[in-house]
Order: structure tokens, then C-alpha cells, then sequence
């Protein structure tokens, strides 16, 4: 069978007629009528039973026309794609992203890649409430916490990298005081809580819930001290301060370790629950630009960065910090 015969079948089906599908073909209703009876004698079966009235298709028309549907979506969709890598990739993409990291390390990134693809434009929102992608027109967000189940059901979701949180104070901290030598020796010190809400899900900000690098064995401790905010910026800068012990992402804090301002305490714990994602509405077919820019962020938080490179080149300008 060629692609005109799949059109002939499928526009007959649809029309239930050979005059009204000879018109959506544009070609004389003869012409239907002798290329759908050729087409018949070719297979040996009636496709459609004929009556003055409609035309209807047989149950070998039925799995014909249903097959035939199949394979004319994936010839559109082959030149689709053929047409599109045969042009420079254009158009909108509309992301959203939160604070800290879109100014920190996605910023940068996505300046990087609009460079190199000038015929995109991209809208990006900061925020720290997840949107509904789909209703409010985004056609993807980077995001580092877990998504509840209703709206990870409607969604995908990509792995960008792997991240961490780790526990961190400053050398004068631990001049004064001392670092701690167990879990349960930060019961003993002043732990400064980020209050954050951006998760959406109820959690008490005073329990860390870790777990052992070695074996991934599980630890959950309750730390206190006087100061808590939910600004992530301003707890840093008390961190940095020498006002207490933090739990923050590395990402964020890639700069203050770089250059000794912050030190990791216990570094043979971590909370695993902050890898970055790329998360979109379900669609059946990507632009090429979405494809294209999921592949950039790939390559560019390949191996995690942070971890071992100070983001010196894609920090806010001088005088400013990020934001949280």
C-alpha cells in the first residue's frame, strides 16, 4: 500500500461517503470510486460496504483505517521533523525556575544557550510556587523539590543532575565552638533553619532527615537554635557569619566552600533529596527547541559542577548575592 492509499481509506472512513471524501482528496468522485475498488482487488477484501446512502467499513476496513491512521501520523510527524532540523530552531519557551538556582546556575546556562540558538526566545519566571505548567502556559520547569503525586501524574519528569544538602559552618564557628563529632553532638550546637515553603507539602523544618554517604543508612535528627528565617540568602550570610551550623544544597554554597568561608561538618552525612529536574506537561511530540535545550542543560550540569567548580562565571554581578 502507498501513502495515497492510507489517505483514500482514512478519507472514505471519516466522510462516509466516496463524493465527500473524493472532495477533502480534491479529485473527481470517479476517480475515489476506481482507486478504492483497485485497492480492494489488490488486498482481496471489501473494505466498505456500499448502500445508496453511506459508505461503512468492513471489520478488515476498520483495522485497515486504524492502521493506516498510525502510519500517516508517523509520516507527518518524520517530515515534521525532517522540515524542522532543516531550519534554524525558532520560537518561545516559556520556563519556570526557583530562585536561587535560576539566578545561581540557570541563568547563566540559558543566556549560554540562547547565544547559540538566536532565533529562540525564553521567558523565564523565578518563583518559589511550582506553577500549573499546563494551565499557565510553561512549557517546562527546573526544579529541586519532589513534586506531589496529583501533578507528577500529568507531568515528565528528567533528571538535570545530581545534588545534595550538606551540613556546613564557618571556621570561626568552629573555633569557638567546636566541631561537632556525631549527630548527636548537634544537639549541642546552634543549627540555623531555613524555613522554606516552596515544596508545597507540610514538614517540620527542625528535622534533618539524613542519611550515612558510606551505606545510605537513614538518620533523622532534630536540631534547634535561636535563629531561623525562611530566606535560604539570609541564613547563609548568618552562616558565613559564625552564627551556627546550616543544612543547604550544594549548589548554593559552592562559592563559600570554594573559597574557605564555609566548611562541611560531619561530611560523611547528606540529605539526598535535592537533585535537579526538568519537569513539563505531557505532550506526545517535543519542539525541537525543548528537545534541544533539555540536551544544553544536560551537557552543562553534566557531573554536577558545583561540586567541584566555583560558578565564578555565572554568579550575580558584583555587589549582589543570590536570591533564595
Amino acid at each position: 500500500m502507498e501513502r495515497s492509499d492510507l489517505e483514500l481509506v482514512v478519507a472514505v472512513q471519516e466522510h462516509g461517503s466516496l463524493s465527500a471524501a473524493a472532495l477533502s482528496l480534491d479529485v473527481a468522485p470517479p476517480v475515489v470510486s476506481k482507486r478504492l475498488a483497485a485497492l480492494e482487488a489488490r488486498l482481496g477484501q471489501s473494505l466498505f460496504q456500499r448502500t445508496t446512502r453511506r459508505v461503512s467499513p468492513t471489520a478488515e476496513g476498520e483495522t485497515v483505517c486504524e492502521r493506516a491512521r498510525v502510519l500517516l501520523r508517523g509520516f507527518n510527524e518524520l517530515e515534521a521533523e525532517l522540515q524542522e532540523r532543516k531550519a534554524e530552531p525558532t520560537g518561545l519557551i516559556r520556563l519556570a525556575a526557583t530562585f536561587g538556582f535560576g539566578r545561581l546556575w540557570l541563568g547563566p546556562a540559558l543566556a549560554a544557550f540562547q547565544e547559540r540558538y538566536p532565533r529562540i526566545d525564553i521567558q523565564l519566571q523565578l518563583t518559589e510556587q511550582l506553577p500549573d505548567l499546563a494551565a499557565d502556559g510553561f512549557d517546562g520547569a527546573i526544579w529541586l523539590w519532589q513534586v506531589e503525586s496529583r501533578r507528577a501524574a500529568q507531568w515528565v519528569s528528567r533528571r538535570l543532575a545530581r545534588n545534595q544538602r550538606v551540613m556546613v559552618a564557618s571556621p570561626r564557628y568552629i573555633r569557638q565552638h567546636g566541631a561537632p563529632s556525631g549527630l548527636d553532638d548537634l544537639q549541642n550546637h546552634a543549627c540555623l533553619i531555613v524555613r522554606e515553603n516552596g515544596s508545597g507539602t507540610a514538614q517540620r523544618f527542625d528535622v534533618w532527615p539524613l542519611h550515612r554517604e558510606r551505606d545510605k543508612v537513614p538518620a533523622r535528627v532534630r536540631v534547634h537554635g535561636p535563629l531561623s528565617s525562611n530566606s535560604g540568602e539570609l541564613v547563609r550570610d548568618w552562616c558565613v557569619a559564625g552564627r551556627g551550623i546550616m543544612l543547604r544544597s550544594l549548589w548554593d554554597i559552592a562559592p563559600q566552600l570554594a573559597s574557605g568561608e564555609l566548611v562541611r561538618v560531619l561530611p560523611g552525612y547528606a540529605m539526598p533529596d535535592a537533585d535537579i529536574h526538568w519537569l513539563a506537561p505531557y505532550r506526545a511530540d517535543s519542539p525541537r527547541r525543548i528537545r534541544l535545550l533539555i540536551d544544553f542543560l544536560l551537557t552543562q550540569f553534566q557531573g554536577a559542577p558545583w561540586k567541584t567548580t566555583p560558578p565564578s562565571s555565572r554568579a550575580a554581578p558584583r555587589g549582589s548575592r543570590p536570591a533564595q
